[in-house]
């Protein structure tokens, strides 16, 4: 929503003050929901600052310090994906509000409730070359669901209401989502003479834990029609679509950011498999139901585009992740109408891919296992099996390595998060930690060595300041592998563009991350075998550490050429009848 300065209140007689403006905004995000604001130093937003320092001392909320505003938006992103509930990030103006567009940007495409509140200068001021002065609102676009410019001297609490109401989806038609409050302050920015903090009220604020769920379906009508369909669980599926696959007898294909694979449908090295139920099997895949947003693998994509397998998107809310009228797929709002589209399975069905799926599965291990040395895709095995509490997924390899090799278990072990919205390696460290505070129970976080050394600063938690229970484990391949599994190999590998694949997509490092891990204070620990990994992983979190694991990349596309040779030998001769 574009500026709307008929959201802000009319101003008192002779206008509030700039901290009495900044404590009924406060009293209003406190009433709506909000429990935790990560705050970037600055001054035009002190007014702020010291409101929101009376609130944390009378025990009303929580607060967090980074020095680095993109750093602060992405652990309030964090902050809000695993509460789910608002959480918002204070910045002064100036350049500090544009380092929160990456952590906007992510929150739209995920409709995550991140509440932007931005310092500004008041109207006198704008326009005049006066310091730190820019057009901050709209600053985000599109991006956000709401943003409004409140005057200095006003009152903001419809302003703030009505910025809650957008960022938690009460608005028809619209999903949840980042807000922006550009709030004007006048100066005097500081609290009056006899003011002071109150006395400590010792209340701390309430968290529950979002434990891994798992969901039962009675079964399907045996007056459905037997249909030869896959349930498709992308990012954020939820365990509904675990239940539906049970209770229909359909064979589940779950991404691990689904919240969805486990259970006796699930089928782990599903992107192997589906060529192998393709148009001229004795089994041809019928129909297909999507949960949540596809976003891994080339083979999804391709099964969902074929134009003679219906599919149907399973969506009874509004998303943010696609435009309407964008996909093809046949959107149905009830699990009823999801019902008749799918039909159910026939036993025969779920057992070819359940056969075929333990097969792979077996010939994945098999590869895995006849080196000890760790690679990306046993490292993500390894890490889905021992995960606990929450587990945040990068990026860029990290992510497929789980889903290529992570045997889906019986019962749901972790919560998982990503940041799948736009899928990008910036802000994961500072994710995971808002993830770990949030959720207030162990945490373990998966990325490559770019994606962590992209936010280094992440690292950084100032002195008294809450440390997270994270288990940051690192895959070191000093570079970024993924491009080598992607066309960029082959244009590599024929050698016609030489040395400039390896230091244009590769970007070769030789950072030390034991002197960088010293240097934030995190304990660290290098391994180098898949043994060595497990044995990390099985040790008892206190609060932050780091486990490197030197791989070597360059032999990877050969390692997933031999998996996809061994999954297509171990299920070639099994019956589909």
């Amino acid at each position: 929503m574009s500026p709307a300065d008929s959201a802000a209140g009319p101003s008192a007689p002779g206008g509030l003050t700039a901290v009495e403006a900044a404590r009924i905004a406060v009293d209003t995000l406190l009433a709506a929901g909000v429990r935790q604001v990560v705050v970037s130093p600055g001054s035009r937003s002190a007014p702020m600052a010291y409101a929101l320092a009376e609130a944390e001392a009378a025990g009303r909320v929580e607060l967090l310090v980074r020095i680095d505003e993109r750093s602060a938006g992405f652990t309030a992103l964090g902050l809000a994906l695993s509460a789910g509930a608002p959480a918002a990030v204070l910045t002064t103006s100036g350049t500090a509000v544009g380092n929160l567009l990456p952590a906007v940007m992510e929150a739209n495409h995920a409709a995550v409730p991140l509440v932007v509140i931005s310092a500004d200068r008041p109207e006198e001021l704008r326009g005049t070359g006066a310091n730190q002065t820019t057009v901050q609102l709209d600053l985000f676009g599109e991006h956000v669901r709401f943003a409004v410019d409140v005057p200095a001297g006003s009152d903001p609490q419809r302003a703030v209401e009505t910025a809650l109401s957008a960022a938690t989806g009460a608005f028809e038609d619209a999903p949840p989502g980042p807000v922006q409050l550009n709030l004007a302050f006048r100066d005097p920015l500081v609290p009056a003479v006899g003011d002071g903090l109150p006395a400590a009220a010792g209340r701390g604020i309430y968290r529950a834990a979002r434990n891994p769920l798992a969901l039962d379906f009675p079964a399907a009508s045996g007056a459905l029609p037997e249909r030869r369909t896959v349930v498709l669980a992308g990012h954020d599926a939820g365990p509904v679509a675990e239940a539906f696959a049970r209770a229909h007898g359909l064979p589940l294909l779950a991404e691990p950011s689904s919240n969805a694979r486990f259970g006796p449908n699930a089928v782990g090295p599903y992107r192997q498999l589906i060529e192998h139920f393709g148009a001229d099997a004795a089994q041809p895949i019928e129909r297909v139901v999507l949960f949540g947003r596809p976003t891994l693998s080339r083979p999804v994509s391709a099964l969902l585009e074929r134009a003679d397998v219906p599919s149907a998107l399973y969506q009874p809310v509004p998303v943010a992740w696609y435009e309407p009228g964008r996909r093809t797929e046949l959107r149905l709002e009830t699990l009823a109408d999801l019902t008749e589209f799918a039909g159910r399975g026939s036993a025969a069905w779920l057992d070819a891919w359940l056969l075929a799926g333990a097969a792979a599965q077996h010939a994945v291990d098999l590869i895995l296992a006849a080196s000890p040395a760790a690679t990306g895709p046993s490292v993500g095995a390894e890490v889905w099996k021992h995960a606990r509490g929450q587990l945040v997924l990068g990026s860029s390899n990290g992510i497929r390595d789980v889903d290529l090799a992570g045997a889906p278990p019986a019962e749901p072990q972790a919560t998982m998060f990503a940041n799948r919205g736009l899928a990008g390696i910036d802000g994961t460290t500072s994710t995971a930690t808002g993830i770990a505070l949030g959720g207030g129970q162990e945490t373990t976080v998966l990325m490559g060595d770019v994606t962590f050394l992209h936010d280094a600063g992440g690292l950084l938690l100032g002195a008294g300041e809450t440390e997270p229970q994270l288990r940051i484990v690192v895959l070191n391949d000093a570079g970024g592998a993924i491009f080598g599994l992607l066309e960029h190999g082959t244009v590599a590998a024929a050698g016609r563009y030489g040395d400039a694949v390896e230091r244009l997509f590769a970007t070769p490092q030789r950072v030390d991350l034991a002197a960088l891990a010293a240097a934030y204070g995190v304990p660290h620990r290098q391994v180098g075998t898949t043994a060595e990994l497990a044995e990390a992983l099985s040790g008892p979190l206190v609060g932050r550490s780091i486990i490197e694991v030197r791989t070597d990349r360059h032999r990877l596309g050969e390692l997933h050429r031999a998996i996809r040779a061994a999954v297509a030998t171990a299920v070639e001769g099994l019956p589909q009848t």
